[in-house]
């Protein structure tokens, strides 16, 4: 089944995505914050899974990607209503839903408020799960001092070198990394507003002592099968939080990927192909 690139008016945003015609049970993946795309962060999986005829739907979530950039104040209640709508507008009664980082969170989020919708989860590096960040009080300085983020992403957008080294932030071995991602991720960088729906979502989540978007405290109301996928070095969301999570959500399963970082499916795709494909085959229709 062909993938096909389409675009749809959600909640009054055009938002463009990734969709196919297959008869399956559907996919609905959500990338993560930072510089990323549906493309980025799930396009080599989006062809393999579409030949295998599940439905797939990828979309750039408002302010990333194709998609459009309102100048607006995020946080992940509102992307977590704008996955509600897109279930409503695109008519899918219920999906898989497939989430990195930041789509993670939106995932367990969209899960938690209407359960009914969502048959199965997979979490890969995922936000939500930790209720600090590392060296939280420093972080917290910088993400609230005006112009230090903003000067980052004027550092990366005018350099390339500034770019690739970025990456160790989400790579385990950037070296490893395929110089065609690091061109696509460059393009990303050239949009419009590089890193203003990041930056903006940052200051609304962190707390002084915490963020706002923890949801340990409800992960034992989740009753559906869930795939935790997690870099063993994930800088971002460090692994012990995964292992909490998977102990708290009834079932689940945890896959470490060795010799990974937060970007682990990017890192490692062959490994996660595979754990995915399992896992889908395992909890699927008998």
């Amino acid at each position: 089944m062909t993938l096909q690139e389409q675009f749809i008016q959600v909640n009054g945003y055009k938002t463009h995505y990734f969709s196919n015609e297959g008869s399956g049970p559907t996919l609905l993946f959500l990338h993560g914050a930072g510089i990323d795309s549906g493309s980025l962060s799930w396009r080599p999986f989006l062809e393999i899974l579409a030949e295998k005829n599940y439905r797939i739907i990828a979309p750039d979530l408002p302010g990333y990607g194709d998609s459009e950039r309102p100048d607006i104040a995020f946080n992940t209640n509102f992307f977590i209503r704008f996955v509600g709508s897109l279930l409503d507008t695109l008519k899918l009664e219920k999906v898989t839903l497939i989430g990195l980082s930041m789509g993670g969170a939106i995932s367990l989020g969209t899960a938690l408020s209407w359960p009914q919708r969502v048959e199965r989860l997979v979490l890969v590096g995922s936000y939500g799960i930790q209720r600090k960040v590392s060296a939280h009080f420093l972080s917290w300085l910088m993400v609230k001092t005006p112009g230090i983020l903003e000067g980052t992403w004027i550092l990366t957008r005018k350099s390339r070198k500034m770019a690739e080294w970025s990456m160790v932030n989400v790579f385990h071995n950037p070296k490893t990394m395929d110089p065609k991602l690091m061109d696509e991720i460059c393009l990303e960088i050239g949009k419009p507003f590089p890193g203003r729906t990041f930056t903006r979502h940052q200051r609304d989540d962190m707390l002084w002592n915490g963020l706002r978007t923890n949801y340990l405290s409800q992960l034992e109301k989740i009753q559906i099968p869930t795939l935790l996928f997690h870099g063993r070095y994930d800088a971002g969301v460090p692994v012990a939080c995964a292992i909490e999570a998977h102990q708290l959500i009834k079932g689940s399963q945890l896959y470490i990927s060795e010799d990974a970082g937060h970007w682990a499916q990017r890192e490692k795709p062959e490994e996660f192909m595979q754990v995915l494909t399992q896992f889908l085959e395992q909890t699927g229709p008998r």
